[in-house]
Formats: C-alpha cells, structure tokens, sequence
C-alpha cells in the first residue's frame, strides 16, 4: 500500500478505533487496487484468502444453480464483504463481481483472523459489522416473506431514499434487471411492479425516482417498523 493512501484507510470504520502498531500490520500485508466492471472477484465456493473492502464503485453479491443466477446484496461503499466466511475460515457461499470500476482493499483473511485476537477495537469493529449484515439479511428475508413485489419495491425506494439523504429523490446505481433479481422478481414483474407505484407516490424517469407523495407511498409499502437508520 502506497503511502498516500493509508491515511484513507486508516479512517475505515473497521480499522479506525485500532492500535497504531496493528494497524500497521494492515498497512503492510494489504493491496488497495482499482478493478474495472464486470470483474468477478471470488466465486461460491472458493476459500477466502483476503478480505475484500469497497472503498469506491459498486459490487454485486450473487448466487447460482442449476444455470440460474440471483443477486443477493448489491455493495456500496465503504463496507467490507464477505466478512463472515473470513472469520470462520469457510468457503465463500456467494460470488461477487464489481459493477462499475471499483477501489477494492484486499486484506490477507489470515492476517485479519490474527489481529482479531490481539486487538480489542479490532475484534468489537467486526462484530458490528458482522450484527449489521445479520440484521440486513433478516430485513430481507421478512421483506420477501411478509410483502408483494410492489409492496418490496416501495419499501427499498424508501430505504435507498433515505440513505441518500431523504431529498424526496432516488437515483438508481444498479441496472433494472440486477434491482428484479435482488427483489425476487422477473424484470416483467418489476416494471409491473413501477407502474403500481406510479399510483402510490412516485414517478420515474430512467433511473431517477422521485417521491411526490411520500404518505401514500408509505401506506402502500408499509415500512419497517424499526428504520434501518436507527440501528
């Protein structure tokens, strides 16, 4: 790692609170490298050797069968993935590929899996991260088991619009067929699904969405009732 870029890395919410000492082990055993899109980083399967973080850019987390594929987590920045198959030391059960040109940091699972145990800050900033993704995946799975397909589309455009600052806009970072597969729909069904909103409180132009009526929106959607943004 270039010397210029460790002041950026040293500010990452899992190495911010950690020993100067350790967090020049990372330094040193790391890579900060730039992948264009489309690249695939790790297959289902493979034994983690690094542990990626997503500095800048976009990555798709995806899963496949049988010739079918289905996108389980679309990552943006600053996040590490996939942290739990490093901790444990097991196979990957997703694949990741970038979406866009991505600035990756890959730290050897190794390394981390040693620090871990030698640094408090360390070990309490993966274990949030960890509690975070578990709490992710069960927003998702009570997503897709308690809402229709309209209903799962409102309640992540009123998720996203608040990540992005709760301006009454969305701007889409992923392609339309990418957003069906996270959903659990058929591209068909997702513009179905638009359509029906257009009548709850949006209206979309390509990948901009606005929110013109955000009561009805949330009455149709129902949110969750514990924001994301307050855990």
């Amino acid at each position: 790692m270039r010397p210029g870029e460790r002041p950026e890395i040293a500010n990452l919410p899992l190495f911010r609170e950690m020993q100067e000492a350790q967090r020049e082990r990372i330094f040193s055993g790391s890579f900060l490298q730039v992948f264009p899109p489309q690249l695939t980083l790790f297959e289902l399967g493979q034994h983690p050797d690094f542990l990626h973080v997503l500095v800048d850019g976009l990555v798709e987390l995806y899963a496949h069968s049988a010739g079918r594929d289905t996108t389980m987590r679309i990552v943006e920045p600053v996040t590490s993935f996939i942290l739990a198959a490093v901790v444990t030391d097991q196979p990957y059960l997703m694949s990741a590929r970038t979406l866009a040109p991505s600035r990756i940091l890959l730290v050897p699972a190794a390394l981390i899996r040693e620090l871990v145990k030698d640094d408090p800050a360390l070990m309490q900033a993966t274990m949030r991260e960890l509690a975070h993704a578990y709490r992710d995946m069960v927003r998702a799975l009570t997503d897709m088991k308690l809402r229709q397909s309209a209903e799962r589309l409102g309640n992540l455009i009123l998720q996203h619009e608040r990540r992005q600052g709760r301006t009454g806009k969305l701007q889409l970072k992923a392609e339309k067929r990418l957003l069906a597969s996270l959903l659990g729909m058929t591209p068909e069904n997702l513009s179905r699904a638009f359509g029906v909103l257009c009548g709850h409180g949006i209206t979309v132009s390509a990948a901009q969405i606005t929110i013109t009526d955000r009561a009805a929106l949330e009455a149709f959607s129902r949110p969750d009732p514990v924001p994301d943004d307050q855990c």
